[in-house]
């Protein structure tokens, strides 16, 4: 009897592959199928993964997004889809869609840094390269929110 219920057409985002014949008692970690669907940037950054197929909240628990989005937030998000995306390339180098989408997020993270080094200043080290003075200390920090002003 051939219990081998590995068909590929009943496998949706939320479902991985395994090896056709996998002997028993051996561990495997299903492949991710795609890259779709996939939340937005905001959400994922509070989710903790990009992918609704990797989405297990820990005993149903699930994170809630802040109503309150700031710019250094915006960022944070931003690049925590990039390395969401990153991850996913490592093993679907051949998925041109997700490597176009990495790119155009790339583009964007590195516009919103440079704007928001130029309004509230450095986040790391590196972006004083182009400083005529050295900043890294000067208050307020990123999560030191004072007024109308990202810290």
């Amino acid at each position: 009897m051939n219990s081998n219920n590995n068909s590929s057409a009943a496998c949706d985002y939320k479902n991985g592959t395994l090896p056709q014949c996998a002997p028993l008692a051996a561990a495997y970690v299903p492949m991710q199928q795609s890259s779709e669907p996939a939340y937005d940037s905001s959400e994922a950054l509070s989710r903790g993964t990009l992918f609704p197929g990797l989405d297990l909240p820990f005993m149903n628990i699930v994170n809630q997004i802040p109503a309150d989005s700031t710019p250094l937030r915006e960022l944070m998000a931003l690049n925590f889809v990039l390395q969401e995306l990153a991850l996913y390339l490592d093993t679907h180098a051949s998925d041109a869609a997700a490597f176009e989408t990495y790119k155009s997020f790339l583009q964007l993270y590195n516009e919103g840094k440079a704007k928001y080094v130029e309004l509230y200043g450095p986040i790391t080290r590196s972006d004083l390269a182009g400083a005529s003075t050295y900043t890294w200390l000067n208050n307020p920090w990123p999560w030191d929110y004072t007024g109308n002003t990202e810290g």
